[in-house]
């Protein structure tokens, strides 16, 4: 699938930072359950890769990512480990070649026109607008939209369940990235039906 068939199964993609595998296959099942098929997990944990692998077993029909890929090795790592797509938080020539050597999609991080005209020159254009509420929020993607109309984002960073609505509305946003969907204290508590009720919520948001 090309990145932005995979942003739109979904109005909101989870990013999660899953540190201890035995998490992985409930957190997976619960917001898959929910409506959430399209989950990130961010390269910030040691658990990471074992996290997608547990995840990619437990729900085969998701859809799973690395996120938090800063390197060109972890591209490398994210395939081994079974990822579908890969997310950065910004962008360089170097991870673009590793990118178009990876077998799967791309959703680069973006932040200024500049990062916006170098991904373009690469050929991404769905582009993750990190961190979205810090760089401008909505005004900021509003005034992308002008000389960048071919270009769609999925914000990310700083994201509530109450800002998302006013994101989804805009013509230039696919989806939105947020964690609200799998609060740590839930995970830690194994709140699975929490999980699941949050998910549902979001996966109804309107765009």
């Amino acid at each position: 699938m090309k990145i932005r068939e995979v942003l739109a199964l979904a109005p909101v993609i989870p990013v999660l930072t899953v540190a201890k595998r035995e998490h992985a296959a409930p957190l997976a099942r619960a917001l898959y359950a929910g409506g959430l098929k399209v989950l990130e997990i961010t390269l910030r944990t040691k658990a990471a890769f074992e996290v997608i692998e547990a995840m990619r077993a437990a729900v085969p029909q998701a859809i799973v990512g690395a996120g938090t890929l800063i390197k060109p090795a972890d591209f490398t790592s994210a395939a081994a480990a079974g990822a579908q797509f890969a997310v950065t938080p910004g962008f360089t020539p170097q991870l673009a070649e590793a990118a178009a050597s990876a077998r799967f999609p791309l959703l680069p991080g973006i932040v200024t026109p500049s990062e916006i005209l170098q991904a373009l020159q690469f050929g991404h254009d769905t582009l993750k607008f990190f961190p979205a509420q810090p760089a401008g929020g909505i005004p900021m993607l509003q005034a992308f939209a002008g000389p960048f109309a071919e270009v769609t984002f999925c914000p990310t960073g700083g994201i509530s369940r109450d800002s998302a609505p006013a994101f989804l509305k805009l013509p230039n946003v696919l989806c939105v990235g947020g964690s609200w969907v799998a609060p740590p204290a839930l995970v830690e508590a194994g709140d699975w039906a929490g999980i699941e009720a949050l998910a549902r919520d979001a996966a109804a948001l309107p765009r």
